[in-house]
């Protein structure tokens, strides 16, 4: 049994600006400017990580709460509104790699709620195998729980598993956790063992490469 884990925002589906518009509208009330730079530093972690970062360890609790979650409504609308593109490659590689026999995962440090209304406005709805949420677990990326719950769900071994990721935070959480992973970014050069600047660019044994299938005698 081989699985594959994958990061959804910025890896399957093109989602980053509608992130970024959102902690825009969602800190403008607290008096906190939202740069491209902090953004970007910050994607693929949980909301209550960020948050931290940036407000401090003196935030309360209840604001983190309400902050993140105006963040994932403001989100979750914009989505809906402006729709959703999937980036180059992915429903091929999901639908190759379900052909294949291979299960697969959502892994993401988003909210359920934000992966279903996501998975729901591309069409992938009901494409996956498992879905782990940030709701799932009590640590994000780069702790690698996410990846290992997702794995667990799967029923397949870390080791028999690839997670494929756009951010350096999931990249780390792959290599703490004993996972093949492949980085796939437009501009950054991300420590995967398999880099590419799309999904569209990987080699047709690029999954069995990582995760060779093993023949039984």
């Amino acid at each position: 049994m081989r699985g594959v884990l994958w990061d959804l925002d910025g890896t399957l589906v093109d989602s980053g600006d509608y992130h970024f518009q959102s902690w825009q509208a969602a800190m403008a009330p607290a008096g906190f400017a939202v740069s491209r730079e902090l953004f970007a530093a910050s994607f693929g972690q949980k909301n209550d990580r960020i948050l931290r970062g940036w407000l401090g360890p003196d935030a309360s609790d209840d604001l983190i709460r309400r902050l993140g979650d105006a963040k994932e409504v403001e989100y979750r609308r914009l989505a809906r509104a402006g729709g959703l593109v999937v980036l180059p490659g992915a429903r091929e590689w999901v639908g190759r790699l379900r052909a294949g026999g291979w299960r697969q995962a959502i892994a993401s440090s988003a909210p359920r709620a934000n992966i279903d209304t996501m998975l729901d406005i591309v069409g992938f709805a009901g494409a996956f195998d498992a879905i782990v949420s940030a709701d799932d677990v009590t640590v994000g990326k780069p702790d690698p729980q996410v990846f290992l719950t997702a794995a667990g769900r799967l029923g397949v071994a870390p080791t028999s598993a690839v997670v494929v990721e756009d951010a350096a935070a999931g990249i780390e959480a792959a290599k703490r956790g004993g996972i093949p992973s492949i980085g796939v970014h437009p501009t950054d050069v991300l420590p995967a063992d398999l880099f590419v600047r799309s999904l569209a660019d990987l080699p047709d044994d690029a999954f069995d490469a990582l995760v060779p299938q093993q023949r039984r005698r």
